[in-house]
């Protein structure tokens, strides 16, 4: 069967070969994939060890259409057959028309026929290096390349479904203005917002001005990019129906469309795209801010399933890896260079702090010290507790806990017969941050899976009674089964704690 999302229990979940899968990946830097002998010797041997099911990898238009009508298939071929090998599933970046606000992968003979696929341009008329997604032309090119691209992955690969979801396009939008002041995008500002957009949001008809006031000219965009990547998602999902999404670089400071790139799908911006882009499933947080948890919580919604296709890399992501699947049903969790855990720290070149300044990034979230080791135990406890988190996911009986801030201390958790304190450990450098998840097995039997956190169990408000431990066992999980370690008791009962490295705790307790 083709990988498709489906409702689980009221849930949005990925499904392929007819069973539940959560993509515990990692993306790859955005030349890796360029070589396939490359990919072979320097990438694959790095992947190892980290526990990961699925690998996020670009596909590079000017690699598969150098000359125009032309196409060369080899390189998608080739990283079927090496994901294969390596026993993964993949994740298609389709590098198209835009990535990271720019044309930068497009064909040479699309770069050099500037006339025929005009770019946008600021409100001075200076050119920008980003094709205008109002240029009909280059939407069309786009949409016959990927038309090909997703008709190949089908004829190669529908019997196997190593490819499992598609990502249309990367970070689209406009760097250093709001909108594209072209002639063409020009005259469809200046136009009434298309009745089909009005309808959709509940809005009354006008101009982009009249209807969207200050928000106009990002809203435009918005539209412009949707409308582009619709047709483009549409004609590929015509040949191999997979699920496609798009991905956000965040609005974040200094906050004004043109900072970030304006007409992406961040999530201001996501009522536009998903009423004039319904072919893609979702859009997904490209996050590399200090504020990780609060960003999923801001993109995960009901008509918005969490799918993190790039995320920071250092020894938090492992916490954070738990709070998405946890609390809110990820699809996918996807740290961004993922080659690099398995690397020694000081042989990794960091991008240069300009870069970092200029783009808002958070310099840690490159701090790899640690992380191989606490990403893969997250992802095998992840991956092991799949038979309790299918059971309990989307109830009380499932809750899960992360530390967001430092000036955020703990959580308080509320079960049938007790509630619970978990307190987090402080912050420590290149340690995980406090967060877990906790299933309540019985009314006085709970799964304490986590790291860095400290528990406390307490009776029902206005409950006259104490409470104690019955049973406190160390122990595992292996593909949903409990694994006894140690049973403790005496002094080592006397504090539930989980350290640094993700593990799991079986408690039973009673009133007294």
């Amino acid at each position: 069967m083709i990988p498709e999302i489906r409702k689980l229990n009221g849930i949005d979940t990925l499904f392929v070969n007819d069973e539940p899968f959560f993509c515990l990946a990692g993306e790859l830097h955005n030349s890796s994939a360029s070589d396939l002998k490359y990919m072979e010797e320097h990438v694959w041997p790095l992947l190892q060890g980290l526990n990961m099911n699925s690998v996020i990898v670009p596909l590079y238009w000017e690699l598969i259409e150098p000359e125009e009508g032309k196409y060369d298939f080899s390189p998608v071929q080739g990283l079927i057959e090496q994901a294969r090998d390596n026993q993964m599933k993949l994740i298609f970046l389709w590098f198209g028309l835009w990535k990271n606000a720019e044309s930068m992968y497009v064909p040479g003979w699309m770069k050099k026929d500037t006339q025929t696929y005009f770019r946008a341009e600021k409100v001075n008329g200076e050119r920008m290096t980003t094709i205008s997604p109002l240029c009909r032309a280059a939407v069309e090119k786009d949409k016959a390349a990927f038309r090909q691209v997703m008709r190949f992955i089908r004829s190669f690969d529908e019997k196997e479904s190593t490819v499992i979801v598609m990502q249309v396009e990367n970070e689209i939008g406009l760097l250093g203005t709001a909108r594209d002041y072209c002639k063409a995008a020009n005259d469809a500002f200046e136009a009434a917002v298309p009745e089909k957009l009005t309808e959709a949001l509940q809005l009354p008809a006008g101009t982009w001005k009249e209807v969207f006031g200050k928000d106009a000219e990002e809203s435009f965009m918005a539209y412009s990019f949707a409308k582009a990547v619709e047709e483009i998602a549409a004609a590929g999902r015509e040949e191999y129906p997979l699920p496609c999404y798009a991905n956000a670089w965040l609005r974040q400071y200094p906050w004004y469309p043109g900072s970030y790139p304006s007409g992406g799908p961040v999530v201001e911006m996501q009522p536009i795209w998903r009423a004039t882009a319904p072919s893609l499933f979702t859009f997904g947080p490209d996050i590399y801010v200090s504020y990780v948890p609060s960003i999923m919580d801001e993109y995960h919604a009901d008509n918005n399933p969490l799918f993190i296709p790039e995320v920071r890399k250092d020894a938090v992501t492992a916490s954070y890896c738990l709070y998405a699947f946890g609390k809110h049903n990820a699809i996918c969790y996807s740290p961004f260079g993922v080659e690099e855990l398995n690397m020694d720290p000081d042989a990794i070149d960091k991008p240069p702090m300009e870069v970092m300044i200029a783009l808002n990034i958070d310099p840690s979230a490159f701090d790899i010290a640690g992380s191989k080791e606490y990403v893969a135990a997250a992802y095998k406890l992840v991956e092991d507790m799949k038979p309790q988190y299918l059971q309990y996911r989307g109830t009380s009986h499932m809750q899960a806990y992360c530390k967001k801030s430092e000036t955020d201390f703990g959580a308080f958790l509320e079960f049938e017969e007790f509630d619970l304190q978990v307190a987090y450990a402080p912050r420590i450098p290149f340690k995980p941050l406090g967060a877990g998840i906790v299933y309540e097995l019985e009314p006085n039997k709970f799964l304490l899976c986590g790291m860095m956190s400290t528990f406390t169990f307490m009776p029902k408000a206005g409950e006259n009674v104490k409470i104690d431990i019955v049973k406190l066992e160390e122990g595992h999980l292996e593909k949903g089964e409990w694994v006894s370690g140690r049973v403790l008791n005496g002094d080592e009962k006397m504090m539930l704690r989980l350290g640094d490295v993700p593990q799991c705790l079986m408690v039973e307790i009673y009133k007294y």
